[in-house]
């Protein structure tokens, strides 16, 4: 939690105290709360007193403070209305007590004309703000929100980065908070963990309190404070505590500009760590870990790490009130965390975490959970603009009962699902949307594919992507380009989009309409999926495609190979597997990843340990193989079918490009005349 106190400002960025040498102005203050993080407003009160910046006058707390923790002549009340009644007439009110009590304590202090420090959240529901922001209004007078974090200085050297181009153009901006709470943490009040208490809104969860700077900041930084300044929140709620609100989360916010703010949230970590807001930008990023106000900037030159000193948003609502200083953290450009905070509010209750993905550390109070890969998840929530949902862990995957959704269809053989077929319609735009097989498991559920890994964020599953179709990138991530001679960010991504699908028991059949970043046509696809059993241990997985010019005219598809990057054919069918430990990779004629990658063989095998437990891999490309094998398996594991290995091929109207290929699963490891006998029997059944 922010220390109120702390990290001040250095002279340059603080505004002065204009009243320290005027006795008569010095503002006389009334905290409401002062045990939690009240007893912090108390130590900064002390602070400003010494300054000669403000007069702590009274108190209210149903359970008063220590002796000896106020000063001499420091009125003490049981509540607010009693602090008022006795003619205390305080200048500022500062509350900090439990959420609910927020929004009445403010309206009281604003009925008695006193200006408002209220800490985050400030009030638990959108009618709330507005009511308060109207009383405000009406009586003329200021309302500071509690969020500390945005009186760092750093936020104006990000303002500086984006203003200058620095950094590029804004691909959009994220929060990623995995920090720890234990049982006890929930068990201290009654209002803790809860969406409502007795009839009213607290809405008590990880991004509306514990991590609700994250949120607060990261709208900041992407310029939205205002109600209007959001379009639109997608929440995706769960929780791994016994509680009503969510410890562990994704929320998807889209500005009214355009920019994506992904926040990616847990108290379900293994260890707390530094929680960070980062600008995703085309040319470097920049990095705030806002509870250090540390700027870490990246960009082709290198990392530059800066700290920052930060305002006292108390001091700065002191300084408001004597000379007109703006306010850093004003409730009206709260309007967009609430914003937030509201569609929290109305979201269906949280999912719980199926316990067998938790693992609980410590007895007692001392508990806290632990959700399995959370740390990864909520990387790649970040990096993808992805909700947890749509990164499907087991665990937020729907339940064997429920209905399917159309946007993923299941691969069934024998009664059990053995992949996922994905539309890919939510798919961030910088990442190519399109769809996608994940996850594709064996026969007896080891998974074999994955998607949105860290290291290539826009690898989705096994599929069809082509980095240049006539100039297009329908492969995601960063294009390739001779000039530059690397890799750069563009706004050239298209999308493959489904025009229509028909399911005939174990295939499908699909029609697809690859487009531009205009939405304008490139390329008309057909596809065919099918599935079938193998043996007990093993299935088959058939992928035909065939594209199609859209126009009249030839289309060229190339690849980062043919553009000039040596041994970087790749585009066509590619599968991206999961980590995996033992790898082998084998063709009829070679071995090793520098032994197969760039040859054209039969097939190839992949061969290795996912998950503590083994799977083998075999890719026969259908016909004539005439396409080299693109392999990784240092840098990340991946197998594909180079269309363009080195030059463009081109497809037209009457002679459309057309590829077909198989995949067998198969559980466990097998030996090479195994391997041989099965390929064989493919080949030639």
């Amino acid at each position: 939690m922010l220390d109120p106190a702390s990290r001040l400002a250095p002279s340059r960025y603080r505004t002065g105290n204009p009243v320290a040498d005027d006795p008569a102005r010095v503002a006389r203050v009334a905290l409401v709360g002062v045990h939690g993080f009240g007893a912090r407003h108390l130590d900064n009160l002390r602070r400003l007193e010494d300054d000669g910046a403000a007069r702590l006058v009274a108190v209210a707390d149903p359970r008063p403070p220590e002796d000896g923790t106020l000063g001499a002549g420091v009125g003490v009340f049981n509540n607010l209305e009693d602090l008022l009644a006795a003619g205390v007439a305080p200048d500022v009110v500062v509350i900090a007590t439990p959420i609910q009590a927020h929004a009445p304590l403010a309206h009281a202090a604003i009925e008695a004309g006193a200006d408002v420090y209220v800490e985050k959240p400030p009030v638990a529901s959108m009618e709330q703000y507005h009511s308060l922001l109207a009383a405000a209004d009406k009586a003329g007078v200021a309302v500071q929100t509690g969020f500390q974090s945005l009186g760092s200085a750093a936020l104006d050297r990000l303002d500086d980065l984006v203003a200058s181009g620095s950094l590029g153009s804004v691909r959009g901006v994220s929060a990623l908070g995995t920090w720890v709470r234990t049982r006890g943490y929930f068990g201290r009040s009654r209002w803790a963990g809860k969406r409502t208490l007795d009839g009213v809104d607290v809405v008590d969860g990880v991004a509306t309190n514990p991590l609700a700077h994250a949120v607060a900041t990261a709208l900041r930084v992407a310029g939205a404070r205002k109600t209007s300044d959001v379009a639109t929140v997608e929440t995706d709620l769960y929780r791994a505590h016994d509680i009503e609100c969510d410890d562990t989360s994704t929320i998807r916010v889209r500005t009214a500009s355009g920019t994506v703010v992904m926040l990616a949230l847990t108290l379900c970590a293994a260890e707390q760590t530094r929680p960070s807001v980062t600008l995703h930008g085309t040319q470097g990023t920049a990095v705030l870990y806002y509870t250090e106000d540390e700027l870490a900037v990246t960009t082709a030159d290198g990392t530059v790490i800066e700290h920052f000193g930060r305002a006292n948003l108390l001091e700065n609502l002191l300084e408001h009130r004597a000379s007109g200083t703006p306010l850093l953290s004003p409730l009206a450009c709260s309007g967009a965390f609430m914003r937030v905070l509201d569609a929290v509010r109305l979201a269906p209750p949280p999912q719980p975490i199926d316990p067998s993905y938790v693992t609980w550390i410590g007895d007692g109070d001392e508990a806290h959970p632990v959700v399995h890969g959370i740390e990864d998840l909520l990387q790649r929530a970040c990096h993808a603009q992805a909700t947890i949902g749509e990164l499907c862990p087991g665990w937020a995957r729907p339940s064997p009962s429920s209905s399917v959704s159309p946007s993923s269809l299941p691969l069934v053989l024998d009664g059990r699902e053995v992949g996922f077929y994905r539309d890919g319609i939510a798919v961030s735009p910088f990442l190519s949307p399109r769809p996608y097989l994940h996850p594709v498991a064996t026969r007896d559920g080891v998974i074999v594919t994955d998607h949105f890994p860290a290291d290539h964020v826009w690898h989705l599953g096994a599929g069809i992507a082509v980095q240049d179709v006539d100039g297009v990138n329908v492969w995601g991530g960063r294009t390739y380009r001779r000039e530059a001679q690397g890799y750069v960010w563009r706004a050239d991504h298209g999308r493959i989009s489904r025009t229509g699908i028909t399911q005939h028991g174990d295939s499908l059949e699909e029609t697809l309409r690859w487009s531009g970043p205009d939405g304008g046509a490139l390329l008309h696809e057909a596809r065919r999926i099918s599935w079938r059993t193998v043996n007990e241990a093993a299935w088959a997985l058939t992928i035909d495609f065939s594209l199609t010019p859209a126009g009249e005219n030839p289309v060229a598809l190339g690849s980062p190979g043919s553009n000039g990057r040596s041994g970087g054919g790749y585009g066509g069918f590619f599968w991206r597997l999961p980590t995996s430990e033992n790898i082998t990779i084998t063709t009829a004629d070679a071995s090793g990843e520098a032994g197969v990658h760039g040859t054209v063989s039969d097939w190839l095998c992949w061969q290795g340990i996912f998950s503590g437990r083994p799977a083998t891999l075999l890719f026969l490309p259908n016909d004539n193989a005439i396409d080299p094998w693109f392999v990784r398996a240092e840098g990340y594991p991946g197998v594909g079918l180079a269309l363009a290995w080195d030059r463009p091929v081109t497809t037209t109207r009457e002679a459309p490009l057309a590829r077909s290929v198989t995949i067998l699963i198969a559980d466990g490891a097998l030996t090479p005349d195994a391997v041989s006998t099965l390929a064989a029997e493919e080949r030639h059944p």
